[in-house]
């Protein structure tokens, strides 16, 4: 009898078991294996099988006839599901544009480096169909930067410049690598790459290095959007969507910008995502002998303290300071949309930032955001930045170059913070380890190493410093009913 299976050992031979012998040999075409030890490796997958009874006189007829069928179901159902034939494939980006704004559509784009070097608006792919599934892995877009130019400004709140904009409901988008091509700047500074503004949209194993921001070098020194900056986003998730999700996403942030954010959405859950930025210090800006910066006479666009970086009073670069290059890894704002619509009921877990200007920043939605299983290291204006009702749990950051918690709000109540202090030595302009303003939170701060804290950092509350700096003109700091269990050696300032 002769049969094929779609999962078989490795080696050709003969095998003997429960009363029967079996001999196999492989051939170059192959079913889709159902073990994924087999997966993408024809030569091991497609198997011939001879079964010789030679122990049962019963072991044939009509018992050989159902065995060779179970097997045959088994075989075909596996294959089936593996070619999954509802997937069309697309082998250039005038063809995968027909889809975008279909209904029900299943594309694969065919692996390979596409050039995006013309669109038809601001939005350089608008996905408005519903219920659609895009599989763009081994795929990567290299985008020219002179299209973020090509429509001039836009107005409006939608007038921002996007490559892939997430427009209907229910979609999957997954595996897309994308890279900014090109010296070029935008002609306006609200850029991104991703705009999801659907509901139960599915991002997932995007992987993103921006580029094109302008001045590039000096982080937030000289605005943060406007004026002479143009900025170059990651990811957006707006208004008006709900429950949609990014998984597993990269972003590498070569401009200045913000690597993720959330703008009045609902529900949005961020999970093992990951973000990277660049530091440089002030002393190499100041060894300039021509750019930005020394055009300026090295002075910032204020005095005192700038986005985590000390500035003189008269705005001059000081010496020592540390800077990101880029804006925040993961950051809620207050709200979205046309009607200002609150953001509001974010989960972050299982993310890391590193060498951002604030690492995961949920301070400044509606409250209530959650943070889990996360962590920040080597950010310049905070590591975790909380506000009302806010929860950190099992997370961890350090404190190299500013305080690893900020929860800098005089109106903030009720956050609960679990944050183990990750090494923080070798660092430089910072001394502070938490910030803490508000009323009744509670707060548990450890560390596995107690050296990872260095002499003289300090938790402080009811305070303008670091980040509360911003907070100034509030009136005077508050830090009532605070619950702070410290495990570090840091020194507890009193209110």
């Amino acid at each position: 009898m002769k049969i094929i299976l779609s999962t078989l050992p490795r080696k050709a031979g003969r095998y003997t078991a429960q009363g029967f012998s079996t001999s196999w040999s492989k051939r170059p075409a192959c079913l889709f294996p159902s073990n994924p030890r087999h997966a993408g490796n024809e030569r091991d997958a497609h198997c011939t099988l001879f079964v010789r009874t030679n122990a049962h006189p019963w072991f044939n007829g009509s018992m050989k006839t159902i065995l060779s069928l179970l097997i045959a179901v088994a075989v075909c159902g596996t294959a089936l599901s593996k070619t999954d034939s509802a997937f069309v494939e697309t082998g250039s980006l005038k063809e995968f544009r027909e889809y975008l704004a279909k209904d029900n559509v299943k594309v694969r784009m065919k692996p390979g480096v596409y050039q995006v070097e013309d669109a038809p608006d601001h939005h350089f792919f608008r996905f408005t169909g519903n219920d659609s599934h895009f599989d763009m892995s081994g795929v990567t877009f290299e985008i020219d930067n002179r299209l973020f130019s090509k429509f001039g400004v836009v107005p409006g709140k939608n007038g921002f410049y996007c490559v892939v904009d997430l427009i209907g409901d229910r979609i999957v988008f997954e595996g897309l690598t994308t890279r900014n091509i090109g010296g070029e700047h935008s002609a306006q500074s609200r850029n991104k790459i991703f705009n999801v503004v659907g509901s139960n949209v599915t991002l997932k194993d995007v992987d993103i290095t921006t580029s094109g921001s302008s001045p590039w070098g000096y982080g937030s020194l000289y605005g943060l959007g406007g004026g002479v900056v143009r900025k170059m986003n990651g990811i957006r998730v707006g208004w008006p969507a709900k429950h949609s999700k990014l998984i597993n996403c990269k972003v590498h942030m070569r401009a200045m910008g913000h690597a993720i954010f959330v703008q009045g959405a609902e529900n949005t859950l961020i999970e093992n995502c990951h973000v990277d930025g660049l530091l440089r210090p002030t002393n190499e800006i100041l060894a300039e002998e021509s750019g930005f910066a020394f055009e300026q006479d090295f002075k910032a666009r204020s005095g005192g303290y700038v986005e985590g970086v000390v500035v003189a009073d008269d705005g001059s670069i000081l010496p020592d300071e540390m800077l990101s290059l880029s804006e925040d890894g993961i950051r809620m704002y207050p709200h979205g949309g046309e009607n200002n619509i609150p953001t509001q009921n974010t989960t972050i877990r299982d993310c890391t930032v590193r060498q951002m200007r604030r690492g995961i920043c949920i301070g400044l939605s509606s409250g209530g955001d959650v943070a889990i299983n996360c962590e920040v290291t080597d950010c310049i204006a905070a590591g975790f930045n909380i506000g009302h009702n806010d929860l950190l749990e099992n997370c961890r950051a350090n404190a190299r170059y500013a305080e690893a918690l900020s929860c800098p709000y005089y109106s903030s109540k009720n956050a609960k913070v679990e944050l183990d202090i990750l090494d923080s030595r070798n660092g430089l302009a910072n001394t502070v380890l938490a910030t803490v303003n508000g009323t009744g939170h509670t707060i548990k701060l450890t560390t596995r190493n107690r050296a990872y804290v260095p002499a003289g950092f300090s938790i402080e509350q009811a305070t303008n410093k670091g980040y509360a700096f911003y907070q100034r003109k509030s009136g005077a700091p508050i830090a009532e009913n605070i619950t702070l269990v410290n495990e570090t050696p840091a020194r507890v300032s009193k209110p």
